[in-house]
């Protein structure tokens, strides 16, 4: 799985994220910190991203079109870099079977 990071968390995740997805990416790598959805959603789904956000828009996108690409929604409010990340980490073999999962596109970690 590789991770497309919206603007809303840090690009500091990469650091810690990228052992055990690699090739994960944020927006700014790509130029679309102030980019809409819809072009985040259309970059995630031509490269083969999976959208990780705390933007409840991407988790409406899934519903109305699937996958791909597949989101990660955050749930888990004003959290710090670490704070976020061990969510992330804590959930780690739920992350791979959804990866692996071709029929969901939405997963929700909180």
């Amino acid at each position: 799985m590789r991770f497309l990071l919206d603007n809303n968390l840090s690009p500091r995740l990469l650091g810690s994220l990228s052992q055990r997805y690699p090739g994960s990416s944020h927006v700014r790598d790509f130029s679309l910190a102030r980019a809409d959805d819809a072009v985040i959603w259309s970059l995630a789904k031509e490269r083969g991203f999976t959208i990780l956000s705390k933007d409840a828009d991407f988790h409406q996108l899934s519903l109305l079109f699937g996958a791909p690409p597949k989101v990660v929604w955050l749930r888990v409010g004003n959290r710090s870099t670490n704070q976020i990340l061990a969510v992330i980490e804590s959930r780690g073999s739920e992350l791979l079977a959804f990866e692996s999962d071709e029929n969901a596109a939405f997963f929700a970690l909180s």
